[in-house]
């Protein structure tokens, strides 16, 4: 399963409608950024939500699609927001 880490721009009014739909699909590791493995039926469904919420002129979510999520490596500085089992 596809592994991605998904960041967003959104304007203030749609910021926590975006927020709630992505923690259904993925995990919250820091404002603005989300992560998780997902199958591409469920990507598909989670787009689809979000494409209803964002304003296509002036918000922006990014989703990073990373294959094989064991050749990447993740470093955090500080306290880590969300312990999970799911990192990269």
């Amino acid at each position: 399963m596809p592994y991605f880490i998904i960041t967003y721009d959104i304007s203030e009014e749609r910021v926590n409608k975006v927020r709630k739909t992505l923690k259904k699909y993925f995990m919250w590791v820091q404002n603005s950024v989300f992560e998780g493995e997902i199958g591409i039926g469920k990507l598909q469904q989670c787009i689809n939500e979000l494409l209803e919420i964002i304003n296509h002129e002036e918000d922006s979510v990014y989703f990073y699609q990373i294959d094989n999520r064991h050749n990447c490596a993740k470093m955090v500085l500080g306290i880590e927001k969300e312990m999970t089992d799911h990192f990269l």
